[in-house]
């Protein structure tokens, strides 16, 4: 017990100071491991869905877009300036604080999650795929074209200045001087998604062990059986949409205060499978792994920059970078998958090896 406790206070000092020590090399580093981080927390909001419910979710980047769009225009001037009524109730700008807009988020995330449960609650594999990714594009539309006749959402346009996170009087949009020494903003909203994906990860482990996470484990398995078991499959399946597009709506309005902008291209079809295979290629209903292929698939596009730029110029230009770059994306998940079927980490009980024939004498 206590070796186990000196390796969680060293992995949680070196995960604090990483980002100190990554900000050496510059801040675009940081901020590759502050997006492998939000990434992170979709892919458990995800796994909720389809690793323990097995609920197959194509369309879980509108929930994504759900929690972007609600904080987007709670904390930015786009409302004040559309709207006359609300800038004569708030002469000062829309400027709500994160205690209240992040709760709105996922509170809408997770209304959105359950309209889409309602109707789909009979259908399974791929017919259940197809609508929720019909479900996902249907969002990115509406977004896109709810321009007019009233401007909401800026159309494709999007929406800019943005509030940055103010927690406790510190600004996350400058950066913090602590006795001389100066704190980037990206390296604060790193530790912002570290915290939250901690916080994830306990709160999925708890899930996972309650009669709750046996619910959904058991309809995964078997659905009929596990109705024959006295399990409201109906209310379970609801609940696991509405919990994973939680997970979503708060990683959207992380999402839009980090980035300052937000607009229908950051929630199309291509992010949905992205946090599907994160999902998949780490090993479904499996935290650690969870975690591994998020970590791994977030950050691999961006490290491949550094690759798919020399390689173009070896071609002197023949190739272009960022179809090599998803060139070798896709030639490192057919490895993985090849190699590791199950996933990087598959679950315990779903990776033992198969009983030896006894031997015969």
């Amino acid at each position: 017990m206590k070796n186990k406790l000196v390796v969680f206070l060293v992995c949680a000092v070196a995960l604090v100071a990483l980002p100190l020590f990554v900000q050496q090399f510059g801040q675009g580093w940081v901020r590759i491991l502050a997006t492998a981080l939000l990434y992170t927390l979709l892919a458990l909001g995800l796994n909720i869905i389809v690793g323990y419910a097995g609920l197959l979710d194509l369309g879980y980047v509108a929930f994504y877009a759900v929690g972007a769009y609600m904080y987007a225009l709670m904390s930015s001037p786009h409302l004040f300036e559309t709207f006359p009524a609300i800038a004569a109730m708030f002469p000062k700008g829309l400027h709500t604080p994160i205690w209240l807009v992040v709760p709105l988020a996922a509170g809408l995330a997770a209304i959105a999650g359950v309209l889409l449960g309602t109707p789909v609650l009979k259908l399974r594999g791929d017919y259940l795929a197809i609508v929720t990714l019909g479900f996902g594009e249907i969002i990115r539309v509406f977004m896109n074209n709810l321009e007019h006749p009233v401007n909401i959402t800026n159309g494709p346009r999007g929406l800019d200045r943005i509030d940055p996170f103010t927690i406790f009087g510190v600004s996350f949009g400058k950066p913090l001087v602590v006795g001389g020494f100066s704190i980037a903003p990206v390296t604060l909203y790193y530790w912002l998604f570290l915290a939250l994906v901690v916080g994830s990860v306990v709160l999925c482990h708890r899930l996972e062990l309650s009669r709750i996470g046996r619910a959904w484990m058991a309809i995964r398995e078997d659905e009929i059986a596990a109705k024959a078991m006295g399990i409201n499959t109906r209310n379970m399946k609801l609940l696991a949409f509405g919990m994973g597009a939680t997970f979503g709506g708060v990683s959207g309005s992380m999402f839009a205060a980090f980035q300052g902008f937000v607009s229908p291209e950051s929630f199309s079809l291509m992010e949905s499978i992205m946090i599907v295979a994160m999902v998949v290629l780490g090993g479904m209903g499996y935290l650690p792994g969870v975690i591994l292929g998020a970590l791994l698939l977030s950050a691999l596009p961006e490290v491949l920059r550094y690759v798919a730029g020399p390689l173009q110029h070896l071609t002197d230009g023949r190739l272009d970078a960022s179809i090599l770059r998803q060139l070798l994306i896709a030639l490192a998940m057919i490895i993985i998958m090849l190699l590791r079927p199950r996933g990087l980490l598959p679950p315990p009980e779903h990776g033992k090896a198969a009983p030896r024939p006894a031997a015969v004498k």
